[in-house]
């Protein structure tokens, strides 16, 4: 008998775990069932750990959501269970949060129940360093920058769009070609239908109705609105860098633009129509109410995430010194 307890938001890290339970049964038929606790009854789990494995030498029982069993029965009921699984059979219970039911937390064995936590940021670096270096790809310290600001905290998505990043850039210029924070830019925009880089390229161009289509589309598509904050974040330190050159007379120097990952016509014209709607202080101002709603979206208080989202674009309009479409 054995029960695993894994939290915390890193997914990665909690994936290997839970593929390191699977290894010890490896070399038997193994069952595995998933059940996602708040959909699943707590009586239809327990059943399936108390029945005798028909068809397997083992079994793997995963619960999801662990955290959503609290009531004091369903708590009492599969504390039961684990104290009297069979031999055979591993119970791993995941969540996201960092503590269960104490009955639950208590009843498995201490070397068995693991939180883990997102990265620090100087671990991010380096994981991505080492990522990369694996499997043979060349990627410079903005591309990194860039990866870490688009993609969610965690090695799982981390890894993920990573894989396909590599894939996309190796197709597209060679395994010797070295991944730059444009690649990464292009990536994202050819990546999705709808991005936070075709939603920038609406409220550069003052299409407020379309900037709210996008996003109806992208929240539809299940692009998280912190992900979605995040590449709006970077193109808008990336206008207020255009911005400086454009003051300076050098908005038409290629080099100069190459320097801010800005190369191609359609970015160009993206960010020119955006230097025509907003000043410095105004690309500082929409970085700002960025931060102040990506805050928002992680408090366990706020509103439905699509109203928010519909309110930051509308305030990012209202920061343009130009009147919308």
């Amino acid at each position: 008998m054995s029960s695993y307890i894994f939290l915390g938001p890193e997914l990665g890290k909690k994936q290997d775990a839970v593929d390191s339970v699977r290894k010890k049964y490896s070399g038997t038929s193994t069952e595995e069932t998933v059940f996602y606790a708040g959909e699943t009854p707590a009586s239809t789990i327990a059943d399936t750990l108390q029945n005798s494995c028909l068809f397997a030498d083992t079994r793997i029982v995963i619960v999801k959501n662990a955290e959503l069993i609290k009531k004091k029965d369903e708590v009492e009921l599969l504390v039961s269970c684990i104290k009297n699984m069979e031999e055979n059979t591993a119970l791993i219970l995941l969540s996201d949060e960092i503590k269960l039911a104490a009955n639950l937390d208590n009843t498995v064995p201490p070397n068995n129940r693991q939180i883990f936590y997102e990265m620090f940021e100087r671990e991010k670096n380096e994981w991505l360093r080492q990522f990369f270096k694996r499997t043979g790809c060349n990627i410079d310290k903005d591309a990194i920058t860039a990866v870490l600001e688009l993609v969610e905290n965690n090695t799982a998505a981390l890894k993920n769009e990573c894989t396909r990043l590599i894939n996309f850039i190796q197709a597209e210029n060679g395994k010797d070609h070295t991944i730059t924070a444009e690649d990464i830019e292009k990536w994202f925009s050819h990546n999705r239908e709808e991005s936070a880089f075709t939603l920038f390229s609406r409220i550069a161009n003052g299409d407020k109705s379309r900037a709210l289509e996008s996003m109806s589309v992208m929240l539809a598509a299940k692009q998280s609105g912190q992900s979605i904050l995040a590449g709006l974040a970077w193109c808008f330190r990336k206008l207020g860098d255009y911005i400086i050159l454009m003051e300076r007379g050098d908005a038409g120097n290629f080099a100069e633009l190459r320097k801010i990952g800005l190369s191609s016509p359609k970015a160009k014209d993206d960010y020119s129509a955006a230097a025509r709607r907003y000043t410095t202080l105004g690309a500082h101002a929409c970085l700002a109410i960025t931060a102040e709603y990506d805050l928002l979206l992680r408090s366990p208080v706020s509103v439905m995430e699509n109203i928010l989202m519909d309110r930051y674009i509308l305030d990012l309009f209202n920061q343009s010194t130009k009147p919308a479409i």
